[in-house]
């Protein structure tokens, strides 16, 4: 990686794509460290308005910045001392962490979870102008993968899939973020 910069890789809808400094204040752009979830998310790069995908280099101090700064999608009972607490830390927030079923390559959900991280207001502007690092455009890649599932060479496909290993992140970083 160059200059000791981290990456996550994150969706693009095609349709909905900005130039830099066209922030939309109410959307969220979501940051999807886990290459299966997110052909999940997209059916493999076909699904209407999501059929470009883009492999997005950001820096550490940039996906760090965001996780500190963001808090739960949903109320979790326990993890907030209220409904109302958590609400009002949800509209302050300028980013929000769900944690979704890890998928394997058949798109099954696995019983372990990944972290998805949507980016709002500040954090989009911060996303686009400070941590963006370098972008990849993964949409051929995403369909051969995908062909090779489909043909049942679950081997080659794996082979294919890039790699990817847990965050090391201390656990300070993630304890307000644990449901």
């Amino acid at each position: 990686m160059p200059h000791g910069r981290e990456w996550t890789r994150t969706e693009s809808r095609s349709p909905r794509a900005r130039p830099k400094g066209k922030v939309c204040k109410r959307a969220l752009t979501w940051i999807k460290p886990s290459f299966l979830w997110m052909m999940y998310r997209c059916g493999w790069g076909r699904k209407e308005g999501q059929e470009t995908v883009l492999a997005v280099e950001i820096t550490r101090d940039g996906f760090e910045w965001a996780l500190r700064h963001a808090c739960l999608s949903s109320f979790v009972r326990g993890a907030h001392p209220d409904l109302a607490s958590w609400q009002s830390e949800l509209r302050g927030a300028p980013a929000r962490v769900q944690w979704d079923p890890e998928r394997d390559l058949r798109l099954n959900p696995l019983p372990y979870r990944s972290l998805q991280l949507g980016l709002s207001g500040e954090a989009v502007r911060r996303y686009a102008d400070d941590w963006t690092v370098a972008v990849r455009d993964v949409t051929p890649l995403a369909h051969e993968i995908h062909a090779l599932v489909s043909g049942g060479d679950l081997d080659s496909a794996a082979r294919l899939l890039p790699q990817e290993r847990p965050y090391a992140a201390s656990d300070d970083l993630l304890a307000h973020l644990r449901p």
